[in-house]
């Protein structure tokens, strides 16, 4: 235990004094901390024994996705969504089910040893999108604001629109629905989730908000102190939504939404702490995916795994959003761009520890398929992010625009 903890302690200190070094660079905290687990692990040189079990990592990654949902929220210029409410809604309502169904048809191709409730669970997990991986892309400010509020906006609702659909697709595959019609379940579920999940964020979040700026008003709160409310916020939204029936995704997006709008000019101070804590989180998240999981899923990578991981990061996400984003106004270099940065990452690993919970007959052949994909699009979206974004800025440069 204390060897682990001392090799982690010593490598994020490392990191966390060149990290600003590093964001000028290819290279991200998910490759790193990827590679790092992968080499110390037991794939590699075998110093890294991380004993966590379905159940460890599973809370782990949960935990850090809401808390990643809820600052990413916070931080969204609202101001900037209004105006361009169309294109997250585009990609939402249009480009996210054209994805699955793109997803679960090419699966349908490439896999004739999976069930087809299994292919569509396939398409669903690799549907939702992770900004933090291509953090240059939603943070630099020659990127137009309307294309970076999009790429965020899709990323924190898209994982938390696929939970009711990813258990819809759970519930057929272990005939929960026998008393029930598919139409009928699906209704059910998506109501309960979607619905408990934005009650509890904005209800939580209205009382917290709303005492957090009483006190802070009245001096009661100190600076030690400060750095903590919004990590016990949005760990409160995605714990209740949860304990409720709802989707905890939701509610800590919903809540960070209103808490950014509701705290406005003095947000930044807030949330700094809970952004810190959310990317300490992340980091850890990524040692244990290289450590204990890439290991356990390099045995099941085949040709028709790689294909369908390259298909998944390119066709089956980049056309539904180019077809999404028709008539937005939007270059096609854009939308190009915004196709192509739809990185996979901590959503994937969350559903894929969920359904290996669930016993299905080709759950490892899903595992490695979603881990594959995964780590392509760590390295690919990670290598990708600056040169295409200062590409993009030459692009409008020249053009005038």
């Amino acid at each position: 235990m204390y060897e682990n903890l001392s090799i982690l302690a010593a490598f994020v200190f490392l990191y966390s004094v060149v990290a600003g070094r590093l964001e000028r660079t290819p290279i991200n905290g998910a490759l790193v901390f990827t590679a790092f687990g992968l080499a110390l692990g037991p794939m590699g040189i075998d110093l890294l024994h991380l004993n966590v079990d379905t159940e460890g990592l599973r809370s782990l990654a949960e935990l850090t996705l809401a808390l990643v949902l809820f600052t990413d929220a916070s931080n969204a210029n609202l101001g900037v969504l209004e105006r361009s409410i169309r294109i997250p809604r585009r990609l939402l309502l249009i480009g996210l089910p054209l994805t699955i169904l793109l997803g679960f048809g090419v699966g349908v191709l490439v896999f004739d040893g999976l069930g087809l409730l299994e292919i569509a669970i396939l398409a669903t997990m690799l549907a939702p999108t992770d900004a933090a991986l291509g953090k240059a892309v939603v943070t630099a400010e020659s990127v137009p604001p309307k294309i970076r509020e999009g790429l965020n906006v899709e990323s924190g609702l898209n994982d938390g629109i696929c939970v009711p659909i990813l258990f819809v697709f759970l519930a057929l595959v272990a005939g929960t629905n026998a008393h029930d019609s598919t139409g009928a379940l699906a209704l059910h579920l998506l109501a309960e989730e979607i619905g408990i999940g934005v009650a509890v964020g904005i209800g939580l979040t209205l009382v917290g908000a709303w005492l957090l700026k009483l006190c802070v008003d009245r001096g009661w709160v100190t600076e030690t102190w400060r750095q903590l409310p919004v990590v016990a916020l949005a760990t409160a939204c995605f714990a209740l939504a949860q304990t409720l029936g709802g989707s905890g995704f939701i509610a800590a997006f919903a809540g960070g939404l209103l808490f950014g709008w509701s705290t406005k000019s003095h947000k930044h101070a807030l949330l700094l702490a809970a952004e810190g804590t959310g990317d300490t989180l992340a980091l850890l998240t990524w040692v244990v995916f290289g450590a204990a999981v890439v290991g356990q899923a390099v045995g099941g990578f085949s040709w028709a795994v790689v294909l369908y991981a390259l298909l998944s990061l390119t066709l089956i996400r980049m056309l539904p959003v180019f077809l999404a984003l028709s008539g937005t106004g939007l270059r096609k270099d854009e939308k190009l761009f915004m196709g192509w940065f739809g990185p996979r990452g901590l959503a994937s690993i969350v559903f894929i520890v969920i359904v290996l919970g669930e016993n299905l007959p080709g759950a490892q052949t899903l595992s490695s398929i979603v881990v594959c994909t995964v780590v392509l699009s760590i390295i690919g979206h990670g290598l990708s992010a600056n040169p295409l974004v200062t590409a993009l800025a030459r692009r409008r440069q020249s053009t005038g625009l």
